[in-house]
């Protein structure tokens, strides 16, 4: 089989960073090192073709949502249909499961295999918007089951994102990890000035990378500060993230007198993976998430994670970090139990885990998710196996 060309439609991309950004790009480096034709076609303020080092990157106008700090959605389903026509795809690939689920009959008529990336629970969000849980599981069950019907494959990245469609009895999910930047994020970047920064040399000093939205729950990272601080620990608390939440928990934090450090928005890597490796501890609160790159990348810093118990992460961060359930108490409790292990001995277990995660495995699950061929891929860095 020669080249494919994998059409890559997303919403709901981060203007400046994100989870979802970064495993865009990952991906489409490796669908290219691997001899395919990755186009990526996503929304923005206006329209725009360029081709990048994840290939082509087609910009459509898309209205900007109201209330999610700048998210914008591919709207004009004539014009995205256009496109795809234009564009005349190998293999489809989807990451939204609401507003470009329509897509999937697309792809049926047009007879281009496509998946749909489930990059998120939707019971699980729709909980954190508010939903009784009851409701919520009908809700998503009604959605997960036109999502199946639409698409030849649904893409999970752990067992956790997978158990929502095995619940509906779907039989075409398949699962594929995602991965970490092994060489760009790891323990050397480790700056003592720049921990030196936000927290002495008595403090312990936990970072959040986070979008800082409701289905994030950034608000237990300030829970946990509290609580820690009230038993007499000397915490401190960097926040990089933006997200509609954030002046209300800057707010909050002023009112409070807690020490954090809210940075907005880092679109230096070499400073993000900086900040990370010299944390002691990174929180991921976020309940709804199906794989968790910021903690991953945090751990491939050597910087051990409290996660959320009802989120993925426990199954990605092993017993390199500790879970916690959706509390301030329970995580400053996970938060104490990492600091009682050896600062050596918890490092390297977070490192050990991150290896485990490499993009050269996660492109070739993808692939394998697409019946691509894997012509050549990017060399695995030194170490890892």
């Amino acid at each position: 089989m020669s080249a494919l060309r994998i059409v890559r439609l997303a919403n709901f991309v981060a203007p400046a960073s994100g989870g979802l950004r970064t495993a865009l790009r990952e991906l489409g480096r490796g669908y290219a090192a691997a001899g395919h034709d990755p186009v990526l076609v996503v929304p923005g303020e206006r329209a725009g073709d360029r081709e990048t080092e994840q290939g082509r990157v087609i910009t459509l106008p898309g209205p900007r949502l109201p209330g999610t700090g700048g998210y914008r959605v591919l709207a004009d389903r004539r014009r995205v249909a256009a496109l795809l026509e234009e564009l005349a795809p190998d293999r489809l690939e989807v990451s939204d499961r609401t507003t470009l689920r329509w897509t999937g009959r697309w792809a049926r008529r047009a007879r281009v295999p496509a998946v749909m990336v489930s990059h998120e629970t939707a019971d699980g969000v729709l909980r954190t918007w508010g939903l009784p849980e009851r409701a919520a599981r009908r809700t998503a069950d009604a959605l997960n089951i036109r999502t199946a019907h639409s698409y030849a494959r649904v893409v999970c990245t752990t067992e956790f994102a997978e158990r929502e469609f095995v619940r509906i009895g779907a039989r075409n999910v398949v699962r594929a990890p995602l991965g970490v930047d092994l060489t760009g994020r790891h323990p050397a970047l480790r700056d003592p000035r720049l921990r030196d920064r936000y927290a002495r040399g008595d403090q312990t000093l936990l970072v959040m990378c986070s979008r800082l939205s409701v289905e994030k729950r950034p608000g237990t990272a300030l829970d946990a500060l509290e609580a820690l601080r009230r038993r007499g620990g000397r915490t401190v608390l960097v926040v990089a993230g933006d997200g509609p939440l954030r002046p209300r928990l800057e707010r909050r934090a002023r009112e409070r007198g807690l020490p954090v450090t809210f940075l907005g928005h880092v679109a230096d890597r070499g400073l993000l993976g900086a900040l990370q490796a010299s944390a002691d501890v990174c929180l991921a609160p976020g309940p709804a998430e199906t794989f968790g790159l910021a903690a991953l990348e945090a751990m491939a810093c050597g910087t051990p994670v409290v996660a959320s118990a009802s989120s993925a992460l426990p199954e990605v961060i092993g017993p390199a970090g500790a879970v916690a359930a959706d509390h301030g108490e329970a995580f400053a409790d996970a938060v104490d139990l990492l600091l009682e292990r050896l600062e050596a001995d918890r490092r390297e277990a977070a490192r050990a885990r991150a290896e485990c995660f490499g993009w050269d495995t996660a492109v070739a699950a993808f692939l394998a998710a697409h019946d691509a061929p894997v012509t050549a891929l990017p060399a695995v860095p030194e170490g890892v196996s």
